[in-house]
């Protein structure tokens, strides 16, 4: 069991750390999304930088990097008993790690919302889905991306805990939205001076 665990991680965390929105950048516009807008690798940078159509892609991709690797490893463990569930808490935090510490970057990367929903998706879908609809009613009333998306983050670990997810699984939750708030540091800086970029004013300006 310890050594599936170790190759089902290991696999999640490479998987998660292939850097999607740099290579389809490199390929479609020959850019290097890194040093371009936010220098992020996500979605919503590659949206900006490249169009919405690239942007989509990017978070399709990077919502696979978490699904698959927490779907196959579900399908082939038992998580009845507290070491299943102990393994899957494991396994379920590998592909964020990948995508924010990526070995094919030097250990860096990007922020990790879009895996860390696929995840999410694998573990509870209604859980997912009332994360999603936070994240969609933060965006609806501020305006802001980051904002959304470290609300919804913080809300999934109280949405999985409510449907009654295991407990090591409520708790990777929790580490999960640790880390993507720490790669949000200079977000919320920006939101506390009130020089975060608007999601609707960046597009306006884009098109204008």
């Amino acid at each position: 069991m310890l050594s599936q665990t170790l190759y089902f991680a290991l696999g999640a965390y490479l998987l998660g750390a292939v850097p999607f929105g740099k290579i389809i950048a490199r390929i479609v516009a020959q850019i290097d999304i890194t040093q371009r807008g936010s220098r992020n690798i996500g979605a919503t940078n590659v949206a900006r930088e490249l169009g919405l159509k690239w942007g989509l892609l990017t978070l399709l991709l990077d919502v696979l990097k978490g699904l698959v690797p927490v779907v196959v490893f579900s399908a082939c463990s038992n998580k009845g008993d507290i070491w299943g569930q102990i393994a899957l808490a494991m396994v379920t935090l590998c592909p964020l790690l990948g995508h924010q510490f990526s070995v094919f970057m030097g250990f860096r990367g990007g922020k990790g919302v879009a895996t860390a929903l696929g995840v999410y998706l694998a573990l509870s879908p209604i859980s997912c889905l009332m994360g999603v609809l936070v994240f969609v009613l933060v965006v609806m009333k501020w305006d802001y991306i980051s904002l959304g998306s470290m609300v919804s983050a913080g809300s999934i670990p109280i949405f999985l805990a409510l449907f009654q997810q295991p407990k090591p699984v409520v708790l990777a939750s929790i580490l999960m939205a640790v880390f993507i708030y720490f790669r949000h540091v200079e977000n919320i800086t920006r939101l506390v001076r009130g020089e975060e970029r608007k999601w609707k004013r960046r597009k306006s300006e884009a098109s204008g």
